[in-house]
C-alpha cells in the first residue's frame, strides 16, 4: 500500500456536507473505523479549510505554497482505514464510490493495480470546461483502504504540494520510486 500512496496517494471522502463533495459514500463506510486499528477522518470544508490554512507559515516555502492552493479549494475530505486482518472491509463500497466517477464530468487519471499484493490506486479529475474542479483518489489493499476527495480547483502537481498537511499523505508522483524501499 505504501508503494501506491506515493504513486497516487492523497486520503478519503467522508460522509458529512455530501452538497459540496458531490460523492456519496456508502454508509457502512462510516462502521469501518470500528474495525479499523488506525483511522484517519479529515473534514474540512468552506470556513474551516480557510482556518486551517491561517496555520501554515508565509515564511516556510512549502507551506506558503500549501495555503497559496488551499486558498482555492472548497473542500479537502480524507478517510482513511489500516486494519489488522484481510477482508475487514468490503470492496463493493469502494466499486460503489467508484461507480460514481464517470465521463463526462469524470476522468480517470491514474490506474494501479498489483495482482500479487492486491493493491489498487486510481486518481480521477473533475472536468469543468477545462479546468479541474475537483480531484478523487481511492487506493485500497487488503488491509488499508484510503479515499482523498479535493473539491475546488487544483492542479494534479499541487497534490503533491498538499502533503504532509491535512492529512493529506506526501505525494511520490515517480512511478519508478517504491516507497517499501525507503522503509527499510
Amino acid at each position: 500500500m505504501k508503494m501506491f500512496l506515493g504513486i497516487a496517494s492523497m486520503a478519503l471522502l467522508p460522509l458529512g456536507t455530501l452538497a459540496a463533495q458531490e460523492i456519496k459514500l456508502p454508509a457502512n463506510l462510516d462502521q469501518l473505523a470500528d474495525k479499523a486499528e488506525n483511522v484517519v477522518d479529515v473534514t474540512l470544508d468552506g470556513p474551516m479549510l480557510k482556518l486551517a490554512g491561517r496555520f501554515l507559515s508565509d515564511k516556510d516555502p512549502d507551506e506558503a505554497r500549501a495555503k497559496k492552493i488551499v486558498a482555492g479549494l472548497k473542500g479537502i475530505y480524507v478517510r482513511s482505514f489500516e486494519f489488522e486482518n484481510r477482508g475487514e472491509y468490503d470492496q463493493r463500497d469502494v466499486d460503489q464510490v467508484r461507480a460514481q466517477l464517470k465521463a463526462p464530468a469524470w476522468s480517470r487519471i491514474v490506474n494501479v493495480r498489483s495482482k500479487r499484493d492486491g493493491e489498487k490506486a486510481d486518481v480521477y479529475v473533475k472536468n469543468d470546461g477545462g479546468t479541474i474542479a475537483g480531484m478523487v483518489v481511492l487506493v485500497s489493499d487488503p488491509k488499508e483502504l484510503t479515499i482523498v476527495n479535493i473539491v475546488g480547483q487544483i492542479d494534479p502537481e499541487d497534490v503533491r504540494e498538499l502533503g504532509g498537511h491535512f492529512g493529506i499523505p506526501k505525494v511520490e508522483l515517480d512511478p519508478g520510486h517504491n516507497a517499501k524501499e525507503e522503509e527499510r
